[in-house]
C-alpha cells in the first residue's frame, strides 16, 4: 500500500521561506512523477511543481523564481522550497505522486503567509 507522508507546513510572514517534505513508503519501486499541489478556500486544486523521473521540472508560473522542486528518488521523498512567499500563496499543500500509472495524494499540509 502507497501512503504519502508530508510535513513542513506551518505560518510564516510574507518574504519567509518554508520547504515542504513528502515521503512515500510501502513496498514500492520507481516512482515516475512527484509533484506538489495547492488548494485555497473556493478555488480548485492546481498544480504547483511537478518534477519527472528523469528530473525534468515544470512550475505554475505564479511560483516560477520562488519555488524550487527537488527529489530523491533512491529515498522516494520530494521536497519543496518556498522563497519569498506571498500571502497569496496561502493554501493546503498536497503532495502527489504517479506510480504504475496510478496517482496517490497525500493528506495535505497547510501553509499561511501572514501579510
Amino acid at each position: 500500500q502507497v501512503q504519502l507522508v508530508e510535513s513542513g507546513g506551518g505560518l510564516v510572514q510574507a518574504g519567509g521561506s518554508l520547504t515542504l517534505s513528502c515521503a512515500a513508503t510501502g513496498t514500492i519501486g520507481s516512482i515516475d512523477s512527484m509533484g506538489w499541489y495547492r488548494q485555497a478556500p473556493g478555488i480548485e486544486r492546481g498544480l504547483v511543481a511537478a518534477m519527472s523521473c528523469g528530473g525534468s521540472a515544470n512550475y505554475a508560473d505564479s511560483v516560477k523564481g520562488r519555488f524550487t522542486i527537488y527529489r530523491d528518488s533512491a529515498k522516494k521523498k520530494v521536497y519543496l522550497q518556498m522563497n519569498s512567499l506571498k500571502p497569496e500563496d496561502t493554501a493546503i499543500y498536497y503532495c502527489k505522486i504517479n506510480y504504475r500509472w496510478r496517482d496517490y495524494w497525500g493528506q495535505g499540509t497547510q501553509v499561511t503567509v501572514s501579510s
